[in-house]
């Protein structure tokens, strides 16, 4: 369920009231034209619905990965370990900090396979970064576990899985790091945005440094006399899209609880033996912003892929953008992307049928979806 659904009146008040209070787009500096600090107070409001200590606001989900990475010190040499079944930022960040993905192959939740992780660690593993994908969170148990053992810090990306939940926490606050993105098709939108979630105090200190050119933001002391803590970029995300942001968090419940409904009335309907279900963890609820189910018949798959484009639902990622979501297809960037466990994925996804959830349908629309794709395997 992408937030732009639920784009109208409020947030359109939100923007024209920051032009009202003086129309400052930078998040910082310029006190005396403005009223709020609006990214600073999305931070908090993020803080205080996830339960969380700290966050910070930055540019995109890609940035809020690499800004993730590069405050837990992922430089040259190191390896980090990610899944094949990805949206394509995971390996540009981690490729950009001048490390080297290592992947692990998908379990029957699609996300990383724990049991194929400990084989994967090296004296050279900087990172673990699982990936929440479409919405359902990996076995974090597992994958906390052995990176616990071997004292390896875990990012988790909650890129697509922002409401999701593990233990009862919000996925994206169980890891050192969590990173989320906010882009116009994210459950909430800030048109373009991102979010990094930090448990460790030093790596949030460093990452503030890294998003902002490395500012340190001595106290009592102008951003024209600080100095740097470190070699930084610009990831910073605007007042803009702040004001957006912080009226988005106030739809999240509500999308999800929404987007629930719809994807249990689908599932509830799905019953013919031709379509599996995506497993989820017993210690997960989703996002639901994303209904998958694999059928190894290609005749069926063709038939039902047809159907969901004819009654208005299309698919989502799965088949039709797996070029940036398998890493098997990113020769460019250098590493062996013909693993057995990328091969395997590979495999697997080519079976898969990725359904979106949306609002613009209704609870009875999903379920006589579901209705319909059981006939389709009379």
């Amino acid at each position: 369920m992408p937030g732009f659904e639920l784009i109208g009146q409020e947030e359109r008040d939100a923007l024209n009231a920051l032009m009202d209070e003086g129309g400052v787009f930078f998040a910082h500096g310029f006190d005396a034209k403005r009223k709020h600090f609006h990214v600073r107070e999305l931070e908090a409001d993020f803080c205080a619905y996830l339960g969380c200590d700290d966050a910070l606001c930055v540019s995109s989900g890609t940035a809020a990965i690499k800004v993730a990475l590069k405050a837990i010190g992922v430089g040259h040499g190191d390896e980090v370990i990610t899944q094949g079944f990805n949206f394509i930022a995971d390996f540009e960040a981690i490729i950009d900090c001048g490390a080297t993905p290592v992947v692990a192959g998908s379990d029957d939740t699609l996300n990383m396979d724990p049991a194929q992780l400990e084989a994967l660690i090296t004296d050279k593993t900087k990172a673990i970064l699982p990936v929440h994908m479409l919405g359902v969170p990996a076995r974090l148990n597992e994958i906390m576990a052995i990176a616990k053992r071997h004292n390896i810090p875990v990012v988790e990306d909650a890129c697509e899985a922002v409401g999701a939940k593990y233990n009862g926490q919000f996925a994206g606050t169980l890891g050192q790091a969590g990173v989320f993105s906010f882009d116009y098709g994210k459950a909430i939108t800030t048109g373009e945005g991102g979010l990094v979630i930090l448990n460790d105090a030093d790596i949030a200190v460093k990452a503030r440094q890294y998003h902002d050119h490395g500012h340190i933001n001595l106290p009592g002391i102008g951003r024209g006399l600080d100095r740097a803590g470190m070699v930084g970029f610009n990831y910073r995300m605007s007042e803009l899209n702040a004001v957006v942001g912080k009226v988005q968090l106030k739809k999240l419940a509500f999308i999800t609880e929404q987007s629930g409904k719809r994807y249990a009335a689908l599932d509830q309907q799905i019953t013919a033996p031709a379509f599996k279900k995506r497993a989820i963890p017993t210690e997960a609820t989703p996002a639901y912003d994303t209904y998958i189910v694999e059928v190894g018949d290609a005749q069926i798959r063709e038939h039902a892929i047809q159907l969901l484009g004819d009654m208005g639902f299309g698919t989502k990622n799965l088949p039709d953008a797996m070029n940036w979501h398998c890493s098997v297809y990113w020769d460019h960037m250098g590493f062996d992307t013909r693993t057995p466990a990328q091969l395997a994925t590979l495999a697997l996804l080519e079976r898969q049928i990725a359904i979106p959830v949306t609002l613009g349908k209704s609870v009875a629309d999903f379920a006589a979806l579901g209705q319909a794709l059981n006939g389709l395997s009379v």
